[in-house]
This record gives C-alpha cells, sequence and structure tokens, in this order.
C-alpha cells in the first residue's frame, strides 16, 4: 500500500496562488527597474540622463555617481573607479542581464546573487544614507531579491519551470 500522502496531490491555497502573484509581481517590479536603469543609461532617455550623457553617445555610466556622489568610507574606492571602461561594462552588462533574467523569470538565483551584490556596493556608495543611519532602499531590494530566488518566484509569470526544466539547469542547479 502506498501513502496517502503520496496518492493524493496537493491542492493550493488561493492564499499561497496569492502570494506566488505577489512575488511575480515584485520580481517584475525589480527586472523593470535594472532595465529601465540600462535604457536610460544606454540611450538617454531623459530621466535620470540627458541624451548628451548617453553611454551610446560616449557618456559613462559610472562616472557621475561614483565620481559625485560618492561619500564616507569608501569614497576613494568609488572616486576611483569612477568612469574606468570596465566599470561602464561591467556596470551596464550587470543592469541588463539582472533585468532581464528578472523579467524573464529565469535565472533567478544568479540574478538574486549579482543584483544583491550590486545594490549593496551603490549603498556602499552613499553612506551614510541620506534618509537614515543605516537602511535605504538599496538593502531592502537586496533582501528582496534574495527571497524572490527562494521562492522560485521566476514560475509565476515567467518561464522559470521551462528553464528548469533544461539538461544543464537540472545538472546545475544553481543556474535555476
Amino acid at each position: 500500500m502506498t501513502p496517502a500522502a503520496e496518492t493524493t496531490r496537493e491542492v493550493e491555497t488561493t492564499r499561497q496562488k496569492a502570494t506566488r502573484y505577489v512575488f511575480a509581481g515584485l520580481r517584475l517590479a525589480l527586472g523593470w527597474t535594472f532595465l529601465w536603469a540600462f535604457l536610460d543609461k544606454m540611450f538617454g532617455l531623459g530621466h535620470e540622463t540627458a541624451a548628451k550623457n548617453a553611454w551610446i553617445n560616449g557618456g559613462s555610466p559610472t562616472k557621475g555617481f561614483l565620481a559625485f556622489g560618492a561619500a564616507g568610507p569608501f569614497k576613494g574606492f568609488y572616486n576611483g573607479i569612477a568612469g574606468a571602461a570596465w566599470a561602464d561594462w561591467l556596470f551596464m552588462l550587470g543592469l541588463l542581464a539582472i533585468g532581464t533574467a528578472l523579467l524573464l523569470g529565469i535565472g533567478t538565483r544568479i540574478a538574486a546573487v549579482a543584483g544583491g551584490l550590486l545594490l549593496v556596493m551603490m549603498w556602499t556608495v552613499v553612506l551614510p544614507p541620506e534618509n537614515n543611519v543605516f537602511m535605504d532602499d538599496h538593502l531592502i531590494y537586496a533582501g528582496l531579491l534574495a527571497g524572490l530566488a527562494l521562492v522560485n518566484a521566476g514560475d509565476t509569470v515567467g518561464l522559470g519551470r521551462l528553464w528548469a526544466k533544461l539538461p544543464l539547469v537540472q545538472r546545475l542547479p544553481w543556474l535555476r
């Protein structure tokens, strides 16, 4: 005889379904946040980056913030890498890859780690934060990214389930 738990299927409750969709919505919102930052810095869409300062027009996506916005104990470090080509490329590729992965719901674990690292670094640029002695939105977003990865938020309104079935992802689950 098989145990009852093996013969009955788990039924998702309304609360569980709502939770999945809330986390999917938060994943999409954060994905758009990263992708928008990439698009604005790449093309100078005028929200935070003027067209004349766009990366495609020769501007540096890291120079302004790291050279003039840095404060606190890491100011010298960030001033030193401001505008460096390698920093610009890493920053822009990171924004694009993290945003795309979150929007598609694939590689959310990698996106969460990379996004969390980027956000914590951005938090250290402006220590102490403007509105609080410690906490700001960068740390909250980093924590949220960890949560999104832990609940497999890419499976709802995303390609996470299909991604998880790929042989490479099955062999290397950290790619999930």
